[in-house]
Order: C-alpha cells, then sequence, then structure tokens
C-alpha cells in the first residue's frame, strides 16, 4: 500500500511538472498563432475547411512523442484519473460543427462562393482608392502628393486600418454571424485592396531614387505610425460604439446589446442565392469595365488604367487570400516562428518586387499602351495582392502581446526586405543605365 501510494506521488509530481511544462509551451504557441493569425487566416476560415481541420477531438494529454518529451501511459493516467472519461462537451461542440457545416455549402461551391465575394469587394476596393487618390491628392485636397513624405495612398492606407478596426476586430464576429463569407469580403476583399503596401513600398523607392532618402526614411516611419494609430482610434471608437448600442438596448429594455444577430445565412438555399446574385454583379462589373477599356486604351490616361486594374484586381485578392493560410503555421513541420504571419509577409514583399520590376520596364519601355497596362497591374493586382490593413491588425496583435517586440521586428522585416529588393530591381537600374 505504502509503495503505490508513493507511486501515485512520484506519478502526480511528473504529471504536474509535464501538466506545468505543457501548459507554458501550449499557451505561448497558442499567443503565437493568435497575434499570427490576428489579421486573416485564408480559406482556414471557411465553414467546410474548419471542418476537416477540427474533425479529430484530442485530449488534453495527446502530446506526440517527440525527442525529450514525456508521455503519461495509459496505466499512469487511470492511477490519477480512474474515472475520467472524454468530455462529453467536446462531443456536442463536435457534432454542433458537423451539424452546421452539412447545412451549409459543399466545399467547392463554399470556394466558390468566398472567391465572388471577395472579387467584387476587391473591386470596390480599388475603385474607393483611386477616389481617395483623387481627392487628398494634387488638384483637389493637395494634402498628398508623389514628392514627399505624405505619399498618395496614405489616406486609404489610414482609412482601411481604421475601418479594419471596426469591421476586422470589434464587430467582425457579429458579421461572421451573419456570414462568414460577408466577413471574408470585406476585410480580406474590400479593407485589404483599399490599402496596399506595394505602392507604399515603391513611392519611397521613387523618392530615393531622385535623391530624397530623407523624405524615404521619414514615410515609412511616419506612415507607420499613422496606420498603427489608425487601427487603434478605430477599435476604440468601434468598442465605443457597441457600448452605445449596448447602453440604448438596456433603456428600451430590450436586453440586447447588439452583438446576437438571427439573421444568419446558413442554408443551401440562402447562400447559393446569394452567390448568383454576387456572380451577377461581378460579370456586369467586369462587362463594364472592358467596355471602358476597350473605349480608353487607345487613349491611355488614368481612365484606362483604372479600368484595367478592376479587371486584375481580384486576381490579386484571390492570390493574397490563398497566401493568407499559411498565417499561423510557422515554418517546416516544427513550426518555426509561428508569430510572424508568413502569408502576409510573402503577399507583401512579393507585390513589392513585382512592382518594382514593373517600374522599371515602365521606363525602359515608356509607350503609352505599356505604361496602360503596367500602371492598371501596379495599381489593380500588385494593389489589391498586398494590403496594409492585415499588417496593421497583425501589428497591433503583436504590439498588445506578451512580446511586444515582434511587432516592430515584423515590420521591419516587412519594410526592409521590400525597400532592399527595391532598390535592387529599380533604384540600381535607374542610377546605372539611366532607363
Amino acid at each position: 500500500m505504502e509503495r503505490l501510494s508513493c507511486t501515485g506521488s512520484s506519478i502526480r509530481r511528473r504529471s504536474t511538472s509535464i501538466s506545468s511544462h505543457t501548459s507554458h509551451h501550449t499557451n505561448n504557441d497558442d499567443e503565437c498563432e493568435r497575434v499570427s493569425e490576428a489579421g486573416d487566416i485564408g480559406d482556414r476560415a471557411l465553414p467546410s475547411t474548419r471542418l476537416s481541420e477540427s474533425g479529430s477531438i484530442r485530449s488534453s494529454f495527446d502530446i506526440r512523442p517527440e525527442e525529450n518529451e514525456v508521455v503519461v501511459s495509459t496505466e499512469e493516467e487511470e492511477i490519477l484519473h480512474p474515472n475520467s472519461t472524454l468530455s462529453t462537451g467536446a462531443i456536442v461542440d463536435s457534432e454542433a460543427i458537423n451539424h452546421e457545416t452539412r447545412r451549409g455549402l459543399p466545399k467547392l461551391l463554399d470556394y466558390a462562393s468566398c472567391m465572388v465575394h471577395l472579387a467584387v469587394f476587391g473591386i470596390l476596393g480599388v475603385l474607393t482608392r483611386y477616389l481617395l487618390q483623387k481627392l487628398f491628392g494634387p488638384g483637389i485636397g493637395n494634402a498628398t502628393s508623389n514628392k514627399t513624405l505624405l505619399y498618395l495612398d496614405l489616406p486609404s492606407n489610414m482609412i482601411g486600418s481604421f475601418l479594419m478596426g471596426w469591421f476586422g476586430i470589434v464587430f467582425k464576429g457579429d458579421i461572421s454571424n451573419v456570414s462568414e463569407h460577408l466577413a471574408i469580403a470585406i476585410t480580406t476583399g474590400y479593407l485589404g485592396s483599399l490599402t496596399t503596401f506595394s505602392g507604399w513600398n515603391q513611392k519611397m523607392l521613387e523618392l530615393s531614387v531622385s535623391g530624397h532618402w530623407l523624405f524615404a526614411s521619414l514615410g515609412f516611419v511616419v506612415g507607420l505610425f499613422l496606420v498603427a494609430f489608425s487601427i487603434i482610434f478605430g477599435i476604440e471608437t468601434a468598442k465605443g460604439f457597441r457600448w452605445l448600442l449596448s447602453k440604448l438596448s438596456m433603456s428600451c429594455g430590450s436586453g440586447n446589446d447588439g452583438s446576437n444577430i438571427s439573421t444568419k445565412v446558413d442554408s443551401n438555399s440562402r447562400q447559393l442565392t446569394i452567390m448568383v446574385m454576387f456572380l451577377v454583379i461581378l460579370i456586369m462589373l467586369w462587362g463594364v469595365c472592358g467596355v471602358l477599356v476597350k473605349a480608353e486604351f487607345r487613349h491611355g490616361g488614368n481612365a484606362a488604367e483604372l479600368w484595367f486594374a478592376c479587371m486584375v484586381g481580384p486576381i490579386g485578392v484571390w492570390i493574397r487570400w490563398f497566401l493568407a493560410r499559411l498565417n499561423g503555421r510557422g515554418l517546416g513541420k516544427a513550426g518555426l516562428l509561428k508569430w510572424v504571419p508568413f502569408g502576409t509577409l510573402i503577399a507583401n514583399v512579393s507585390a513589392a518586387f513585382v512592382m518594382a520590376a514593373l517600374a522599371t520596364v515602365k521606363k525602359a519601355v515608356h509607350t503609352r499602351d505599356c505604361d496602360t497596362v503596367v500602371s492598371g497591374t501596379q495599381f489593380g493586382l500588385l494593389g489589391c495582392l498586398s494590403t496594409v490593413s492585415t499588417f496593421a491588425a497583425e501589428f497591433n496583435a503583436m504590439r498588445e502581446s506578451d512580446y511586444p517586440w515582434r511587432a516592430y521586428a515584423y515590420a521591419l522585416m516587412t519594410i526592409c526586405i521590400s525597400f532592399v529588393i527595391g532598390i535592387l530591381v529599380y533604384c540600381i537600374p535607374v542610377w546605372t543605365k539611366g532607363v
């Protein structure tokens, strides 16, 4: 009996040590994933994909035997918890997920519906970004220009980050209660296309190639500060608005704070109807843009570039959405550096690289047709491939985590890699060959 007691005590001590180590490791991993997935997780947010990734139920001691790890055996677990059974809550949650997913669209249609949503909202984001450039740029507002650190896309990046605080953080859950596709379309499609990192980086490269290195450096610093403040301001105002709604609901005696929405689009017929509606809208938008491109292409200019940008913009949104599934995954099988949103990082850096390369081509060729195609691709496809709103959400989540230095490391990583590649691809050819 004494031996059994000693055995139990030893097992409890080992279990406590393992639990403490496992809990700390798990909490750290959870936080890394949380900050990395704060902005976007791509197609992993779809109901059909969530089921396939959450199909297995694991117990708290389901630890894979890696090197230097201890696994509690079945006999030891029975001694520690002789009456333990599988949590019924996990079973109920799994059944609820299965029931909810079965009510939705099949996986292929789920993807198609989401991509149609993204395309429509992506085009709207391109149009809004163009209007903001004209409103605040030379000719009307005169607040931004290509020759100062207040670059043309700064207002759209600030407004997009502000709205990300509203619809991408505070009210995203409420929008998802209506439709997951709508939540993805607003955050990834509209706000991701309204903001652009590649355009920001390219304007700083153009300042650098003209010798304005101070303006370029300050442009990154000031731009990062304004974007970071914009999303904070958006979150705080959205929380205040939610509190106001709660007070108004309480004063009316409804007892509802406005967060419980009962109009969820969860049936096959509703989702199919909305998908067809958005598909018709997308076809109409593409048709109108195609007609306008054909009419304006021979003349060149901003109009032709805009309509061409609207036609190719959805391609950039789709690529960024698929890349976003890498966020929170880390590198390799071990999942190293999970706190780095590699999907967003790859999207921003690759868009900045291609935009710099196309700017070099544009300077070298310099024909009307080439300028139209290159500028339209830069503004549309690459502007939608890169994003500042998602970047701002990730930056803010890291800044508020237990490791705030990661936010600045992530920002430096994104800016420095993109800027150095841009110097190699754009600035050096301009300096050496005078293209």
